[in-house]
């Protein structure tokens, strides 16, 4: 039985990942802020030891840290910038060393060991660099884009008008894959260390073409769903960093051998993006929250 800390215990990664450790029979140290939360209530009610960390404070994550056999790290620029990301990210990989832990699994992003110029790439392409050089076994995993963002944000808002509004040509593949998968994938790094020691893997569970993403959203809502192609321009008034994440996937592509993750790790369970929208409430998901206008 493992003790695995887990960054980001009450997010969307690190909570699959905890959820799938502690389903596995593992220990879990779930580190977070706000130790209070409901989320964090959650993990405790599913066996998870919960502690409060703050990446902005060594001394608080030396103490969570102590004792762990491993460590799940993922780091985010929003909510602050991609310079806060970076030294965040650089001080766990460095609180992780000082506690000797026997090994990291870092989440960065498909792609972002390429020079992509993505703000919030690059910021997770320097942690990476610094995971490599700190003398502690680590395992990057890269997932691809998360089909849980079409569950939200200006993707919600289109659907309920009958659009799925996304920055991309309907007939342009863009690999996918949920943070189920993410979870599932990050537990079976961490329980077979020897083996993924070292190596940096780009993770995804499908690929699809916004038309098709549309055709999907229309069975699994059960009324028509048309793509519409949002300007890149409109998407950079919003955010420049996101305006050239789509500029990337549109030239270049996110191409993630998703046969060959499939066929090499069927365990993971990988979901395609048909089950994963299938198994979504989409009437408690529009009723959640307020269009924006």
């Amino acid at each position: 039985m493992l003790t695995v800390a887990v960054t980001g215990a009450t997010g969307a990664q690190g909570g699959a990942t905890a959820r799938a450790l502690l389903a596995a029979g593992h220990r879990v140290r779930a580190l977070t802020r706000r130790p209070g939360s409901p989320a964090a209530d959650a993990l405790r009610d599913l066996g998870a030891d919960v502690r409060h960390a703050d990446l902005d404070d060594a001394a608080s994550l030396g103490a969570a840290l102590a004792g762990a056999d491993s460590l799940f790290a993922v780091t985010t620029p929003f909510g602050t910038d991609t310079d806060t990301e970076t030294r965040q990210g650089k001080a766990l990989v460095d609180a992780a060393a000082a506690a000797r832990l026997g090994h990291v699994v870092f989440t960065s992003a498909a792609h972002a060991d390429r020079g992509t110029g993505i703000p919030h790439y690059e910021s997770k392409r320097l942690v990476e660099r610094h995971l490599r050089a700190a003398g502690v076994p680590w395992t990057v995993i890269a997932p691809a884009a998360f089909m849980d963002n079409y569950a939200g944000g200006w993707t919600l808002d289109g659907l309920r008008d009958g659009t799925f509004a996304w920055p991309m040509p309907a007939g342009l593949p863009l690999t996918l894959i949920p943070a189920a998968d993410i979870g599932a994938f990050a537990a079976l790094v961490l329980l077979r260390r020897e083996e993924f020691a070292g190596q940096r893997l780009d993770i995804a569970s499908d690929a699809r073409t916004p038309g098709q993403i549309a055709e999907t959203l229309t069975a699994a809502l059960g009324r028509p769903v048309v793509h519409q192609e949002v300007p890149l321009d409109q998407v950079r008034r919003w955010s420049a960093d996101l305006a050239a994440m789509f500029a990337y996937f549109t030239t270049h592509g996110l191409d993630v051998d998703v046969a060959g993750l499939r066929r090499d790790f069927p365990e993971v369970g990988w979901h395609s993006f048909a089950d994963w929208a299938a198994a979504q409430d989409w009437d408690a998901l529009s009723a959640s929250a307020p269009a924006r206008r």
